[in-house]
């Protein structure tokens, strides 16, 4: 059955939900490009290729202490391999903070495409990543729009190999 993505009234691309696992299971269509990718893929092979949170690098704690003028301060429990770090970050928001905190950990992760859907009580992020010479798509999901996006960053720096 072939479904339309729409803004307003005319018809954008037509797409078939039979061939989008996540369409299928939630009922919106993957971001362009992953949604190529993924074409097929029954729901399990997809969460098991871009939602992963198992690899070396784990996030364990997160907390956030708003300074005022935009600016928090992060404090997150990252492990990588069987090593804990504590890592923290000033800046206007989670996903810049994270990025900093990996960083400082010899993990590099930039994010070149952002898709967030919010699903009554759950959050989906999706993320095109890029570490070094390599891309891949990843999705995160959790209860809020901040914990599925950092779980995504997660997911793309064990994808990638950081």
């Amino acid at each position: 059955m072939n479904a339309f993505i729409s803004s307003g009234t005319a018809p954008m691309f037509p797409f078939s939900t039979a061939a989008d696992p996540f369409s299928a299971r939630h009922g919106r269509a993957l971001p362009r490009g992953l949604r190529e990718e993924a074409a097929g893929m029954t729901w399990a092979e997809f969460e098991s290729t871009y939602c992963s949170q198992h690899g070396p690098v784990r996030l364990g704690g997160w907390t956030a202490t708003a300074l005022g003028a935009g600016r928090s301060a992060f404090e997150a429990t990252i492990a990588v391999g069987d090593t804990i770090h504590t890592a923290s970050a000033t800046t206007c928001g989670p996903i810049a903070a994270m990025t900093a905190m990996l960083y400082d950990l010899g993990l590099n992760i930039e994010i070149l495409s952002f898709h967030r859907y919010e699903l009554g009580e759950m959050s989906a992020t999706f993320l095109l990543c890029r570490s070094g010479d390599r891309t891949a798509w990843v999705m995160g999901t959790g209860e809020t729009g901040n914990e599925s996006s950092l779980r995504g960053m997660i997911a793309g720096i064990n994808k990638l190999g950081g």
